[in-house]
C-alpha cells in the first residue's frame, strides 16, 4: 500500500517541510531520538530473550538435575525428537529458493526452545480460570493460541528480520525449526518429570521404564509442533511480502495452527473416555493419521509454491534481481 501523504505534502513544490509535514534526521536531537528508538527496539527484543532464559533456568532447576544425574534420560530426549528433526529437514529440502543458512536455523531453534517457557507459564496461570469451565475451551482459547504464538514469535524476532528471509516459503522452514526447538524442551520436561514422579515411589529401573514410555509418546507427539508452526510460519512469510494485508495474513496462519493444535489436544484427551480400546497403539495410529493428513496439506502447499516458482522461472530473477532494471537504467542515463 503506498504511504499516505499529508495535504501539504501533496501540493508542496520543493518547499522545505521539515518538522511541518515531513521529518528527517537533521539536528542533534533528531539523531538522539533515532538512536534511543534503536536502543529501545533492540533492548526490547533482548529483554524478551532474557526473560525466556530466566524462565527456562527456573524450569531446569526443577527437572534438569535429574537429567544430569541420569544420562539415559538425555538419550531418551534425543531419540524422542528424531522424527521431528527429520520433518524439519524435509521442509528445508522443499525450499526451492536459497537454502536457509544453518546459523539462522539454529538461532530459530534456540528461540523456539527458550520461548516454550512463556507458554508453560501462561498455560499454568490461565488453566485455573478456563479449564474448570471446559478443557476443550482451554485447548482452543489458551493452549493452541499461546503455544503457536510463542513459536511464531521465535521466527518473528530473529529470522524474519534478516535479509536471508527473502521468500514466502522461508517462513515454513523457520517455523518448522521453531517447532523443533519447542518440542525439544517440552519433551525434556515431560520425560524428566515423569522420571522424578516415578522415582519417588519406585525403583530406579521402574522410573526409567516410565520415562521411556513417556519418551515413546513424545516421539509421536513432537512432529505435530513442527507441522503446526510450519503453517503459521508460511503465512508469516506470505505476510512479509504482502505488507498491505500483513495483519490479517499473520492472524490467518496463527488461527490455522492453533485450531489444528487444539483439535489434536482435544482428541487425545477425550478419546480414552469414548473409545474403550484406546491404548498406546491406538494413540500412535491416530497420531500417524492426524499428523499425516496435515503434513500432506502442508506438502501440497509447499509443492504448489515450488511448482509456480519453477514454471515462472523465478530462480533466474532470484539470482539477479536487478537484471531486468538494466535497460531502464541505461535509458534514463541517455535522457540525461
Amino acid at each position: 500500500m503506498p504511504q499516505k501523504r499529508d495535504p501539504i505534502q501533496r501540493v508542496a513544490d520543493g518547499r522545505d517541510l521539515y518538522d511541518v509535514a515531513s521529518w528527517e534526521e537533521r539536528t542533534a536531537l533528531d539523531r538522539l531520538a533515532a538512536r534511543v528508538y534503536g536502543w529501545l527496539t533492540v533492548g526490547g527484543r533482548w529483554s524478551v530473550i532474557a526473560l525466556a532464559v530466566v524462565i527456562l533456568a527456573a524450569q531446569f532447576l526443577i527437572v534438569g538435575v535429574a537429567a544430569f544425574q541420569n544420562p539415559l534420560l538425555g538419550v531418551y530426549v534425543l531419540l524422542s525428537i528424531v522424527p521431528a528433526a527429520i520433518l524439519v529437514f524435509s521442509v528445508w529440502r522443499m525450499d526451492v529458493t536459497m537454502r536457509e543458512p544453518l546459523p539462522m536455523l539454529v538461532g530459530t531453534f534456540v528461540l523456539g526452545f527458550l520461548f516454550a517457557g512463556f507458554a508453560s507459564v501462561l498455560n499454568t496461570v490461565l488453566k485455573d480460570f478456563v479449564a474448570p469451565i471446559a478443557m476443550v475451551l482451554f485447548f482452543f482459547v489458551v493452549v493452541g493460541p499461546v503455544e503457536e504464538t510463542v513459536k511464531w514469535l521465535a521466527v518473528r524476532l530473529y529470522a524474519y528480520r534478516s535479509e536471508k528471509f527473502d521468500a514466502v516459503i522461508d517462513g515454513a522452514v523457520y517455523g518448522a525449526a521453531a517447532g523443533l526447538g519447542f518440542a525439544t524442551i517440552e519433551n525434556t520436561i515431560y520425560i524428566t518429570q515423569q522420571f522424578l514422579t516415578a522415582a519417588n515411589s519406585a525403583t530406579l529401573q521402574t522410573a526409567l521404564g516410565q520415562a521411556f514410555q513417556t519418551a515413546t509418546l513424545r516421539t509421536f507427539a513432537g512432529p505435530g509442533h513442527v507441522i503446526y508452526s510450519a503453517f503459521a510460519g508460511y503465512y508469516l512469510g506470505l505476510a512479509k511480502f504482502n505488507s498491505e494485508n500483513r495483519g490479517p495474513i499473520v492472524v490467518k496462519g496463527l488461527l490455522i495452527a492453533a485450531a489444528i493444535h487444539a483439535t489434536y489436544n482435544t482428541v487425545v484427551t477425550y478419546a480414552p473416555q469414548f473409545v474403550p480400546s484406546w491404548n498406546l497403539l491406538t494413540f500412535i495410529g491416530f497420531v500417524l493419521v492426524y499428523d499425516g493428513v496435515f503434513l500432506l496439506i502442508l506438502y501440497r502447499k509447499l509443492a504448489r509454491y515450488r511448482d509456480v516458482y519453477t514454471d515462472l522461472g523465478a530462480g533466474d530473477a532470484y539470482e539477479d534481481p536487478f537484471e531486468d532494471l538494466t535497460p531502464a537504467i541505461e535509458y534514463v542515463g541517455d535522457d540525461e
